[in-house]
């Protein structure tokens, strides 16, 4: 359990409209429709997840759920100009609020991994059978539950999967969403799905900014050039013993670490170049602007001692740093009335499922939450174990509560469009534009 805060009460007037969206004729044939498919659900994401999508190569998995939404009944389906696969459900309303929803397509494994999915009873084994090939099974199973048991909205609903979430790809699709054609202005509200967590809502997006450092300069024999030349992994070394010593806040929750370090040519050579990867994450943009500036003095200060260790002044003999971003998550939080927080807490509640983990990630969810916009990940439903490594593994059971979830909030947060004599609802999700 990780409550990193205790969060405030769900509204009574959200409630009311959860509990009327969920006892509608055609909204519980949609939510036993999601129980009754689980055996065809995990197929479904078994399928998805032996369709290989490293970051920044999602095409051929992109291709393949295009066909899916289509065959699921979802209009305008395409794929747009970053990657992302984008398809529409109309609400009755044009003047309704606009929902977006979010699951990433990629995986952290390069190409070349074996990505054959073994079952050993209720478990499934396979780099990304859960992150996050769960959640892109989640996405299609909602559609699919929805649109067989004829649910209107009144407002439109997006079921997107995004490219490049993981890694370096530093969420370009879910940034893509909230600035191509103006749609910062456009969507009124955005729910990820991502981990499998059922009682995990998120409050909080964790930014972090990473660079790449490079220390660079002549080089030379190790015995031969000793003591007139610099070295750039000693430089490196020098850095990251000042950065292991740096003090971050505690709240809000600032951490860092170089992640990866690079360079030299030979045992016996005085490196000409050398370089390493610096991940800082925080949920607050200045103190995470704060870390940032010291580690960049660290490895500025590191550069000018181990030219000063030699004596060397010449530039043509001195080392030099060259600093590069290479990830640029930005940061902020929701407060407890937000209306995504609100009518996700209350589908929980109306399913019977427990709060478990109220807390910060780092998600497709972060762009929007950045901008103000109502947003948070939602979870697919099982369990998901040693994600991103190759020995990933899925717990099937109760993937049925990730579609629920997922369908309850986003036809509370749309709202209910009346049907045959049915009760409607006015979104609980505001226009923003």
């Amino acid at each position: 359990m990780s409550m990193e805060k205790i969060p405030g009460p769900i509204d009574e007037a959200v409630l009311a409209t959860v509990r009327t969206v969920a006892k509608d004729a055609r909204m519980q044939k949609a939510l036993s429709i999601a129980r009754d498919r689980a055996e065809e659900a995990m197929a479904l994401q078994v399928h998805i997840s032996e369709i290989p999508a490293p970051t920044f190569e999602e095409r051929t998995r992109a291709e393949e759920i295009v066909r899916l939404m289509k065959e699921a009944g979802l209009e305008d389906v395409s794929i747009d100009e970053i990657g992302n696969v984008i398809g529409r459900r109309p609400g009755r309303n044009p003047e309704g609020p606009l929902l977006a929803i979010g699951a990433h397509m990629d995986t952290v494994f390069p190409a070349g991994t074996d990505v054959k999915v073994r079952r050993e009873g209720n478990t499934y084994y396979g780099p990304g059978i859960g992150d996050n090939a769960s959640g892109v099974r989640t996405v299609l199973e909602a559609v699919r539950a929805l649109n067989e048991a004829g649910v209107e909205t009144e407002g439109d609903i997006w079921f997107c999967t995004t490219v490049g979430e993981e890694g370096l790809g530093d969420i370009r699709g879910s940034k893509h969403l909230f600035r191509e054609k103006n749609a910062v202005n456009k969507i009124d509200g955005f729910l990820a799905v991502d981990n499998s967590n059922i009682g995990r809502i998120l409050f909080g997006a964790i930014g972090s900014h990473r660079w790449r450092f490079t220390v660079k300069g002549p080089g030379g024999h190790s015995y031969g050039a000793f003591g007139e030349t610099p070295s750039a992994i000693h430089a490196i070394c020098l850095a990251g013993a000042k950065v292991a010593h740096l003090k971050v806040p505690e709240t809000p929750r600032t951490t860092f670490t170089i992640g990866t370090i690079k360079g030299g040519t030979s045992v016996n050579t005085i490196a000409a170049t050398a370089s390493c990867d610096v991940d800082i994450r925080s949920l607050g943009d200045r103190e995470l602007l704060d870390a940032e500036a010291k580690i960049r003095a660290a490895f500025e200060e590191a550069v000018r001692e181990e030219n000063e260790i030699w004596g060397v002044t010449d530039p043509k003999k001195s080392l030099h740093l060259e600093a590069e971003m290479i990830g640029n998550r930005p940061a902020g939080t929701r407060p407890d009335d937000c209306p995504v927080l609100q009518a996700s807490r209350a589908a929980q509640a109306e399913l019977g499922l427990e709060l478990t983990d109220y807390m910060s990630s780092s998600t497709d969810a972060n762009a929007p939450v950045s901008l103000g916009i109502p947003a948070t990940c939602l979870s697919s439903g099982g369990k998901q174990m040693r994600t991103h490594t190759v020995d990933e593994y899925y717990e099937c059971f109760d993937i049925h509560l990730g579609p629920q979830l997922l369908m309850l909030t986003a036809v509370s947060l749309a709202g209910l469009a009346a049907q045959d004599g049915g009760e409607a609802t006015k979104p609980i999700l505001p226009v923003r534009r």
